[in-house]
């Protein structure tokens, strides 16, 4: 399977790209945007007069995207080159520079239309029973159809401007959502982290492009990949650095990556949103679509590689720390995003192993969150994992479909994760040297972490005795509205991964550059032993944790050893950013401050006081009586008369 997997993915692209006629219905591509787009401005605009349809208006404008989506993925099915690239207007036009609004609907960008819009549409649906009770559903909806706007421009501009500019809208929508009960400081607090630091990758996306304008002349996607030969080693590393920042912003990877479990104290449906359809694969679309770029440096894929092997062990080691279930999912979306890294960054046929992996988890990622926020619906909204248990007994649904995802993240045959993750693991181990040995052990290690701190999640959570207090919680299965897309993404748990190994990687191989040969070596290992070794020590982490946990655990916090410490608190991520940015940037800010108010602003307001005090005081000269004046005068007078006369004297020479 891997093997033919392979094979498919390095089959060679056409020499030069064209692109067809944007005629017939591929040429309403842009309603992709539209339709959502012209759904959050109903929504904002109308106020509480959508209260109560508003939310259906926001579930029915992405299932309408997702059925043109479909529409149009099957009608490019039909075309010889299977790219169309549609100019709407300028966009841009200063000097040199010339940006239009156009788009780029390929292969690449069609796979992603389908998960946005189809995971997208379930948790949409999920949503309106979720948030039911809350006041501001309708906002909700409002921003929730503005971050799949966003998101759709993001992945079909074709060019890096248009690109940036769903980066950003992106970027505005999770801030508005991740914060939306903005009463609760923890939510307000995660909002603006979330922000700020996105907006340094985001700077380094930016410099990127305008890098790319100096270079290159140009930021359409053709025109700027074309040219990457003609720039230097040093340029295109620099280049890829910067949008390679800009990647690990919006995706949650070292170092940028703290953000991305405190965004869970938004509402459940916005944490599948970000973590399954949305936001955090923009990284890995950034890096895919830009393979030109990072292919042309071995050095600049290293760095990726590295980030992603990295990224994948941290959020392994701090997600089985963790108690609070969404975050437990939150550090496996950043560990199994890091899977996805290392695959983009190996390069070659692995470009279109990262993106069947991204698929496939945004299925049973979705899936799991989504369960998350039934058992939390079920349990007077408790998080805590060790004051579950049992639960498999009175939200067996609920049990059921988060099995499905439970199975399919820790890589088990015959579910999807087992079909997407493994590919990225043989992968691995078929690099040059002894990076082989290091990066493939990394994905290998990862894949027994995943299944142990995931089995310990399903383990408390649905299994062992029950550890609830029972005058608080009282578990009961969740309606039909929120447990049908769970049924439906569970399916996707199960086939689609195999469905996607099997048909994607050829379906990329259209789109420029994802079918290019990376030249790889042999892998260190035969494919079938390292098969059997993923499958081996996934089984060993997932009995591990069942034997340790099946009986329930502690329902406080116990002393733990230097390892389990630093994992509960991030590896001290956290402290590094607080101790070598946040303080320092809090003292400078401070400094600022004082120096505007006692230097700039005790100049200005010190002048006008002397000013002013000087002229109170002159102001006691005008009496208003003439003998006064005289007198003045008089004494002015004789001073001028014996200032001559000491001059004539000599006096004062």
């Amino acid at each position: 399977m891997v093997e033919q997997i392979l094979t498919i993915a390095q089959s060679e692209p056409a020499e030069a790209v064209t692109f067809a006629t944007a005629d017939g219905m591929l040429g309403t591509v842009w309603l992709l945007v539209a339709i959502p787009l012209v759904s959050a401005a109903i929504l904002l605009l109308l106020g509480k007069r959508a209260d109560r349809w508003g939310h259906w208006l926001g579930v029915g404008a992405i299932g309408a995207a997702f059925v043109l989506g479909l529409t149009y993925f099957l009608q490019l099915r039909g075309l010889e080159n299977k790219q169309v690239e549609l100019s709407l207007w300028d966009f841009m036009a200063v000097g040199d520079l010339r940006v239009d609004f156009g788009l780029l609907f390929d292969p690449l960008a069609a796979v992603f239309v389908l998960l946005i819009t189809g995971v997208g549409f379930l948790i949409h649906l999920y949503a309106v029973e979720y948030m039911a009770h809350d006041a501001g559903r309708r906002l909700f909806f409002a921003y929730f159809n503005l971050f799949v706007a966003a998101m759709l421009l993001l992945v079909l501009g074709n060019n890096y401007v248009m690109l940036y500019f769903g980066w950003e809208g992106v970027g505005l929508a999770s801030y508005l959502l991740i914060s939306f009960w903005y009463g609760r400081p923890s939510a307000a607090t995660a909002g603006k982290k979330a922000f700020l630091m996105n907006r340094v990758g985001d700077a380094g996306l930016a410099i990127g492009i305008f890098i790319m304008f100096a270079m290159l002349g140009t930021t359409q996607y053709d025109e700027v990949f074309n040219g990457v030969g003609s720039l230097t080693s040093t340029t295109v590393l620099v280049l890829g650095l910067l949008l390679l920042l800009g990647a690990a912003g919006k995706s949650g990877q070292f170092p940028l990556q703290a953000w991305l479990p405190d965004a869970m104290e938004g509402p459940t449906p916005v944490s599948a949103l970000i973590h399954a359809a949305t936001m955090v694969t923009a990284g890995v679309y950034l890096i895919a679509r830009s393979n030109a770029i990072f292919s042309a440096n071995e050095t600049l894929q290293l760095v990726v590689v590295s980030v992603g092997a990295l990224t994948l062990l941290m959020g392994c080691i701090i997600g089985a720390a963790k108690d609070d279930i969404k975050r437990v999912l939150a550090w496996s979306t950043v560990s199994q995003i890091g899977y996805m890294f290392l695959g983009v960054g190996l390069g070659g046929g692995a470009y279109a192993l990262a993106i069947v992996h991204l698929l496939a988890h945004g299925f049973f990622k979705a899936n799991m969150f989504l369960g998350a926020g039934s058992v939390m619906h079920g349990m007077n909204d408790q998080v805590d994992i060790r004051r579950f248990g049992g639960l498999s007994k009175y939200m067996k649904v609920t049990w059921l479909t988060f099995m499905m995802g439970w199975l399919a993240i820790i890589g088990m045959f015959p579910f999807s994760g087992y079909f997407s993750k493994e590919p990225i693991i043989v992968a691995a181990f078929e690099r040059e040297g002894w990076t082989a040995w290091l990066f493939g052990m990394a994905a290998l290690l990862g894949a027994g972490l995943t299944a142990f701190y995931m089995t310990r999640l399903f383990v408390l959570t649905f299994h062992g005795p029950k550890r609830w207090t029972e005058d608080i919680e009282h578990p009961h299965e969740s309606p039909k509205l929120m447990t049908v897309p769970l049924i439906l993404l569970a399916v996707g748990s199960v086939g689609a991964g195999f469905l996607l190994a099997t048909s994607v990687p050829d379906w990329l191989s259209a789109t420029n550059g994802l079918a290019a040969e990376s030249g790889e070596h042999a892998p260190v290992l035969a494919h079938w032993l390292l098969t059997a070794l993923s499958l081996l020590v996934t089984v060993l982490g997932a009995g591990l944790a069942w034997f340790l946990f099946r009986a329930g655990t502690a329902t406080e916090p116990q002393p733990a050893g230097v390892v389990v410490t630093a994992a509960r608190r991030n590896l001290y991520t956290d402290a590094f950013n607080e101790a070598v940015f946040e303080k320092p940037g809090i003292f400078l800010t401070r400094a600022l401050v004082f120096l505007d108010n006692r230097g700039v602003d005790g100049l200005v307001n010190g002048l006008a006081a002397a000013v002013g005090g000087g002229s109170g005081r002159l102001r006691r000269l005008q009496t208003g009586f003439v003998r006064s004046y005289a007198t003045s005068i008089l004494t002015g007078a004789l001073l001028v008369v014996a200032a001559f006369l000491a001059v004539q004297a000599g006096w004062l020479a």
